[in-house]
């Protein structure tokens, strides 16, 4: 690289390529690692123990009821074996090769009961061995046959959430080792000795990017992971190890480990979670196999590194630094590096809802969204209830009392998701019904202390906080100050908005929100968990609007609308202290769904064009452009 010097006090860089985020430039690098495919298992499944390395893995139980599966892998194909003695998925696991593991503990159902019963394969038989002293499932686990550790998990009834370790000596299990720091299930081990390895992730009972360190004697928290994830995949040991998928949105996440710091690296093919890895493996040699997308998976792929540390990337990398100016010698031009994200974002069309609504609640991101019940034409109340992976809607589980009006909350659609308030079927009226789905079926729990519609909230399952909204039949009813916030399974009122105001948008969290008003006038309030104050007003005006309620506080997009001119195509966003006028979606309409993270990526769906529709329509903005500077 060459300076031109002294010219108006710059320092201009001459490159021959334009620069890049670091994290592309980690993809370039074919030093860097990266994942290929490998033979499919014979049996698609998830919750599989696995022992071994990339050429000698073997994977047991899960997969398939009655769970007893036992697959081998020689670095090329999988092969049936025999089968183990007692059933189960998620159990601890461990073992040097496809010749040598261990399996304890699991279940056959996550509401119980657990097993103690421990089995150990010698490559031909599995034998029954000593018990555990503490029966529990998904918990984390690394070593070999001779010496193993088992931490965390859980046991039911009731559900107790473990922060225990238990001893592999050859022949028995102890309780005597130390405890981890924080107890959690659905972690993950990561090293192959009963004296050095990891417990990474998994839930506290919140998504945990917490990670501990054995040392034979006793855990340390160490660095987290870079994304909370549950389940992940691990091969490696305490200083040089590698973390691939989780959940409970299934990711395709890879994570480098140099024994200081966690590196992002290239992404599997198949995102998933509850895969089998290779735990003797290493973190430039590692297997991944089978696992949960939004069905089971028979994928197997593995991971090559030269094992360069991802520290310098491609030849001619230069990271993309907001403000950089520079000579690109290749194209003869002058460049600089702006700002990006929503002010350059552009809409796309994605895959159509199934059934076309408007007035319905959204919640999730861009790649993992849910579309909960609505209206056609309102107030018919339809009360189906749809996922998006990122390409398509499938329908799901209804919820327990159809509604319109209502909101909804989750950092995942398809796996976790809160609904609140709404209107239903007189002489219902507003009711303050609560709800939550677990990835599979919706669950009651406390009700709003008052019952309205058109509110707006924000939050978790576990975390939230609903404002404003309306006490009578929607359009024209009583606008509300009201705002409560929910621990999990109770609301309690606080303090109200500055004004009582309905047809609202919100994002952020429990304790850092945005209210945003779509009711004709153009308000914004923001909490900070304990009290509501005025910002800057948005520039459009106009009811019927949705945000990304996964959003964070300050990084909101407001979409659509309607206003006495007619329906909006409008979009704006908010980045904590101005509002910005950014690319319209494609069909003006009002009352549609929205999920996403903010001004990067956003998702609209379905809404009133003066007929329903179906439409999904995403929002993406790189984090940064290049500009050419005219120069004479």
């Amino acid at each position: 690289m060459s300076d031109y010097k002294g010219i108006k006090g710059f320092n201009i860089q001459t490159r021959t390529v334009d620069p890049v985020p670091f994290a592309q430039a980690i993809q370039n690098n074919p030093y860097a690692g990266v994942w290929g495919s490998g033979g499919d298992l014979n049996t698609a499944g998830q919750g599989r123990s696995s022992a071994g390395t990339q050429t000698s893995n073997i994977v047991y139980g899960g997969a398939a009821s009655p769970y007893t599966a036992v697959e081998e892998y020689d670095g090329t194909s999988w092969t049936e074996t025999t089968e183990i003695n007692t059933g189960k998925i998620y159990a601890f696991g461990f073992g040097a090769n496809a010749e040598s593991a261990l399996m304890s503990g699991g279940y056959t159902n996550p509401s119980g009961p657990m097993f103690t019963n421990t089995e150990t394969w010698n490559g031909s038989s599995w034998t029954e061995v000593n018990e555990m002293n503490a029966a529990r499932g998904d918990g984390g686990s690394f070593g070999v046959v001779p010496g193993g550790i088992a931490a965390g998990g859980y046991s039911t009834p009731p559900t107790t959430t473990h922060d225990d370790v238990e001893s592999w000596n050859g022949t028995s299990w102890s309780d005597s080792a130390a405890e981890l720091n924080q107890a959690r299930y659905y972690g993950s081990g990561v090293g192959y000795t009963s004296t050095a390895g990891l417990i990474i992730g998994g839930k506290e009972p919140s998504l945990s990017d917490k990670v501990e360190s054995w040392n034979g004697s006793s855990w340390t928290e160490i660095a987290e992971i870079n994304t909370a994830r549950e389940r992940v995949g691990g091969s490696g040991s305490s200083t040089a190890g590698l973390v691939y998928g989780g959940g409970p949105s299934a990711s395709a996440a890879t994570e480098d480990w140099n024994g200081t710091v966690w590196t992002e690296v290239n992404d599997m093919a198949t995102a998933r979670y509850g895969l089998a890895s290779s735990p003797s493996g290493t973190s430039t040699l590692a297997l991944a196999s089978g696992g949960y997308t939004t069905t089971t998976t028979a994928a197997t792929e593995e991971w090559s590194f030269s094992g360069l540390q991802p520290t310098d990337p491609a030849e001619g990398y230069a990271d993309a630094i907001v403000g950089d100016f520079y000579y690109n010698s290749s194209t003869g031009q002058y460049k600089t590096v702006n700002d990006g994200g929503a002010p350059i974002g552009t809409w796309a069309s994605g895959n159509n809802l199934n059934t076309a609504r408007d007035n319905m609640a959204g919640a999730g991101t861009q790649t993992s969204a849910m579309s909960v019940n609505g209206s056609n034409p309102p107030p018919t109340n339809i009360s189906n209830v749809e996922n998006y992976d990122g390409t398509s809607w499938a329908e799901t589980t209804e919820n327990n009392t159809p509604r319109i009006y209502g909101t909804a909350n989750g950092v995942s659609g398809n796996t976790s998701v809160i609904y609140i308030g709404g209107y239903g079927a007189p002489p219902v009226a507003n009711i303050g019904n609560t709800e939550i789905w677990n990835r599979s079926s919706w669950s009651e729990t406390g009700d709003l202390d008052k019952g309205r519609n058109n509110l707006a909230s924000a939050g978790t399952t576990t975390a939230n906080v609903a404002f404003g909204g309306e006490t009578n039949p929607p359009f024209g009813g009583a606008s509300q100050a009201y705002t409560e916030l929910f621990d999990g399974s109770s609301w309690t009122e606080v303090n109200a908005l500055n004004e009582g105001r309905n047809s609202k948008a919100g994002a952020g969290t429990s304790g850092a929100a945005i209210s945003v008003d779509e009711g004709g006038t153009t308000n914004v309030e923001l909490w900070d968990g304990t009290s509501w104050s005025e910002t800057t007003d948005y520039n459009t005006t106009r009811g019927g609007s949705v945000t990304g309620p996964s959003s964070p506080q300050s990084d909101v997009l407001l979409m659509t609308g309607v206003s006495p001119s007619g329906y909006k195509a409008n979009c704006e966003h908010w980045n904590g202290t101005t509002w910005t006028e950014v690319a319209d979606v494609s069909t003006a309409m009002t009352r549609g769904g929205g999920a996403g993270t903010g001004g990067t990526s956003g998702l609209k769906f379905g809404g009133y064009t003066g007929s329903n529709t179906a439409a999904t329509e995403e929002f993406t903005a790189a984090d940064f452009e290049i500009k050419s500077v005219t120069t004479s």
